[in-house]
């Protein structure tokens, strides 16, 4: 448990910093939003195509360990339909409770995987959210396209957002790298490594600047609904699929680490395109990132305990 504390803490002490440097306005609000530009389309795809590139995947069994993800997702999906026929809620607040659900948060994500798991969980990570990111915006598209009225959203529009990724372009040519065996001259390879080791840190800080606590003031019970699906129901759905598909502890632990991620932050810009109820979706992104701290560690520490 003191080992998973360790990794922990300072995830979330970046994240606390962020928001302290959002109380004093440093460097200002303009510096992060351009900070979250560098992070997104350079910083990160720099940190997948390295570990990526350059990871060791023979004898792993991708097939089971994707599919335990995916099934995770969609089992979590059901159960947040079956809710909402029990719910009072409307179809703008029903897309954040499955946007809060479902989606997570890719910088904890890997911050924690190094922490713990190091450079062969980062790549194992990186291959799963490969397939995870394309299928969880086809999901989320998909019910703002059922529920939400006049909704903007277009299949090809899916398409091209999922394409475009950065973070899948990032994987697939990692990937391609990897698998392939392509040379990369060392010159390339230590010019990743340093430029994609800001990548997490620099992320982490921009959470905690996005941070809103007077968002959750306004916490309605489908705040309730969607945490609990996220932080605690996926965690658990997804170490017994883990299970039933026999995968190791090491797989295991980045699926359950991966389920007990907070939603992500782009979740409230594609509330705000597309229809949902931003309020909701703030105050989901700022209790899930907050709350998570303590249902990861309980989960990690049940799941060491198990081990």
């Amino acid at each position: 448990m003191e080992h998973i504390l360790t990794a922990l803490i300072p995830i979330f002490l970046l994240i606390l910093t962020g928001f302290s440097f959002k109380k004093i306005n440093f460097p200002s609000a303009e510096f992060w939003k351009n900070a979250d530009k560098l992070t997104y389309f350079v910083l990160m795809p720099a940190l997948l195509i390295f570990k990526l590139s350059t990871a060791n995947l023979d004898n792993l069994n991708a097939i089971d360990f994707v599919i335990t993800g995916i099934l995770g997702i969609v089992f979590v999906l059901v159960i947040s339909i079956i809710i909402k026929f029990k719910m009072n809620t409307s179809g703008a607040s029903f897309t954040s409770v499955v946007q809060g659900a479902i989606r997570f948060n890719t910088y904890v994500f890997l911050g924690l995987i190094a922490a713990i798991l190091g450079d062969e969980g980062i790549a194992l990570s990186a291959l799963l959210i490969t397939f995870a990111i394309p299928i969880i915006n086809v999901i989320c598209i998909t019910v703002f396209a059922i529920y939400v009225n006049d909704t903007k959203a277009t299949f090809m529009g899916m398409i091209k957002s999922i394409v475009k990724n950065p973070l899948i372009v990032a994987c697939v040519i990692g990937g391609s790298i990897n698998y392939f065996d392509f040379y990369m001259p060392i010159i390339a390879v230590k010019f990743l490594e340093i430029l994609s080791a800001s990548a997490l840190p620099l992320g982490l800080l921009s959470i905690g600047f996005a941070l809103d606590l007077n968002s959750i003031k306004e916490a309605k019970l489908e705040l309730v609904v969607s945490s609990v699906l996220k932080l605690v129901v996926m965690p658990i759905a997804m170490f017994f699929i883990g299970k039933l598909f026999a995968l190791d502890s090491f797989l295991l632990t980045i699926l359950i680490i991966f389920a007990a991620m907070p939603t992500a932050s782009s979740s409230f810009i594609l509330a705000r395109q597309l229809g949902g109820d931003t309020k909701l979706m703030a105050s989901i992104i700022t209790f899930e990132t907050l709350f998570s701290l303590f249902t990861v560690s309980f989960i990690l520490g049940f799941l060491q305990y198990l081990n």
